[in-house]
């Protein structure tokens, strides 16, 4: 499956998502979203898929919106308003995947790009990227879900000030503030993205699936809660699945011939 927008590709159980479009660095289109909305369908589809990874083409990850289409959505609200809530189901759908979802950021990432990144479980970072919401920089607020996930994730102050001012991050900085995992050169971030890949190729994906549903669940309960609910998940996981047993069984052979 190569939508116009994007390539997708599956690889030893990882599936690759590449934006297409570097002459207009990735910007989001209609076509963009329908393209991003079959990518993950096929993920959700194809259960050997254990892990998804969204890049960029170029020098851009993504920069937003297209200018076209804001042309259009700043003349009409109806339809910048139905476009803004399609783009949230998205990001909503890509955020509740079950797979561990990672962002390679390799450029320029503002706006819808940098908000699609708040959906994604990991975040690696090109060091000379520039990385940031900047919707006030032209008086605009964000649309994609920034004012909602970006507190939550680096807490009110430090949102408050990215958001007010517009500025831009390096790489770097995007670590220090949280925002990503990591921060290497850009011609090493596809090799730091397989070192990241190979902790989770072997994992089966539905312990991966019920280790993210319970972190995700931790947002919104007190932690003697979640403590039980994690203890739910797990039962959950042991009798739906040989995995759990299987992996005791194999490691208690292992140390017996050890000993």
């Amino acid at each position: 499956m190569n939508p116009g927008t994007l390539i997708y590709e599956v690889r030893d159980r990882v599936a690759y998502v590449t934006f297409s479009t570097p002459e207009r660095l990735n910007s989001i289109t209609e076509e963009r979203l329908v393209d991003l909305e079959a990518a993950i369908a096929a993920v959700e589809a194809d259960e050997s898929i254990c892990a998804m990874v969204i890049s960029g083409q170029g020098r851009a990850f993504c920069v937003g919106d297209d200018l076209d289409l804001l042309t259009r959505a700043f003349e009409d609200f109806d339809y910048f308003e139905g476009f803004l809530k399609r783009f949230a189901k998205v990001l909503l759908r890509l955020e509740q995947l079950e797979v561990p979802v990672i962002a390679a950021a390799n450029g320029l990432t503002r706006a819808g790009g940098f908000e699609l990144t708040l959906c994604c479980d990991i975040v690696l970072v090109a060091d000379d990227a520039q990385f940031g919401d900047v919707h006030l920089a032209v008086h605009v607020l964000p649309g994609g879900g920034a004012t909602q996930r970006l507190p939550r994730l680096i807490g009110e102050q430090r949102a408050k000030e990215l958001i007010w001012s517009a500025k831009w991050l390096t790489g770097p900085e995007a670590v220090e503030y949280g925002l990503a995992l990591r921060s290497v050169p850009r011609e090493r971030l596809d090799e730091e993205v397989e070192q990241l890949l190979a902790g989770l190729r072997d994992k089966p994906r539905q312990a991966l699936a019920s280790v993210k549903r319970m972190v995700h669940r931790a947002r919104h309960l007190p932690v003697n809660d979640g403590v039980y609910a994690e203890i739910e998940e797990f039962f959950s996981y042991l009798r739906a699945y040989p995995y759990g047993r299987d992996g005791f069984a194999a490691s208690r052979k292992a140390v017996q011939r050890k000993h």
